[in-house]
């Protein structure tokens, strides 16, 4: 089956980045490979991207979709945490442009099969790289209840967590869960039926939010990822970040105001004395979300927040 995935907010992350000709860029998810395929048509022969992403599935639709790109490309499968180390094999100190998207790819949910969605019944896998040895049916088989009640709490933020837990804690007593089917189910019996109908989204949308950001300890990437990022960009090079749920954004956020602002002094203070100086101006004073007919177009861009930076020194 051919890759399907439609990026998300493509005009205003080009607008953002502000690619220009000659200059090295990375696309650090290349998902469906539609912003890398962009980026390569403004940087033009004399320029260089660096791909990379954890699906090889997306890795194999990068080699088909940029081939016509291909002496200017260097693709890497593997976690964007590792973009310093891809760089350094490169013999590359920094770039003029840097892109994370933390979104799910179309692929990944309706042709991947390994669970990523509740509206199929399959294996309870999750893992955007298949060479991790963690899966979402290990967890759930496996953790304790105050372990899977954090999970639920701290990554999806679910009201119910609790009672699923303990839910999920009964049932694999009496037989191991294996399947999304399984787990939707048990979701559902847990959520009180007026609690459920009052939601706007289907009782288990956070749970398996939670799941796979457990798996594949996703804010813990990103942590890592905003500890060394910023250095990796040259003077003036700009770094977006399309973020999908408010955790996300809301570490975007945070490292963004602390790049820009990073004085320490109190703030009875005359003048600073800490002598922390700016790393970035902030280019998207607040978060940029798609239009009502892109989201018309492209539904699963709907939940998207777009933030940009630039490097000043």
């Amino acid at each position: 089956m051919a890759f399907q995935h439609v990026s998300a907010m493509m005009h205003e992350v080009m607008e953002c980045l502000a690619c220009r000709a000659g200059g090295t860029y990375v696309d650090c998810t290349l998902g469906g490979s539609g912003h890398a395929k962009a980026i390569c048509e403004k940087i033009g022969s004399e320029g260089r991207l660096i791909g990379i992403d954890q699906d090889r599935d997306a890795i194999a639709n990068a080699e088909k979709i940029l081939a016509p790109f291909v002496a200017n490309i260097n693709l890497f499968h593997g976690n964007f945490t590792g973009l310093p180390e891809y760089l350094a094999q490169l013999g590359i100190a920094a770039v003029d442009g840097i892109l994370l998207d933390l979104g799910l790819s179309q692929h990944q949910l309706e042709a991947s099969g390994r669970g990523f969605t509740f509206q199929k019944d399959e294996p309870l896998d999750m893992r955007m790289d298949e060479r991790g040895d963690k899966r979402a049916e290990d967890l759930v088989n496996r953790l304790s209840e105050a372990e899977l009640t954090h999970i639920f709490q701290r990554f999806g933020e679910e009201r119910w967590s609790k009672r699923i837990a303990r839910a999920i804690v009964a049932t694999r007593d009496r037989d191991p869960i294996r399947t999304t089917g399984q787990l939707v189910e048990l979701v559902r019996q847990a959520v009180p039926a007026r609690a459920a109908a009052g939601q706007k989204i289907h009782p288990a949308t956070r749970i398996f939010m939670a799941l796979r950001i457990a798996v594949n300890e996703e804010l813990a990437c990103l942590d890592r990822f905003l500890d060394t990022s910023v250095d990796l960009l040259r003077p003036n090079g700009r770094m977006c970040i399309l973020s999908f749920h408010s955790l996300e954004d809301r570490m975007v956020k945070q490292r963004f105001r602390q790049w820009a602002d990073p004085c320490t002094c109190p703030p009875d203070l005359p003048r600073c004395v800490c002598g922390a100086r700016p790393q970035v101006r902030l280019i998207t004073k607040k978060v940029v979300r798609p239009s009502q007919e892109e989201i018309s177009r492209n539904p699963m861009a709907r939940s998207t927040r777009l933030r940009c930076a630039e490097r000043i020194d």
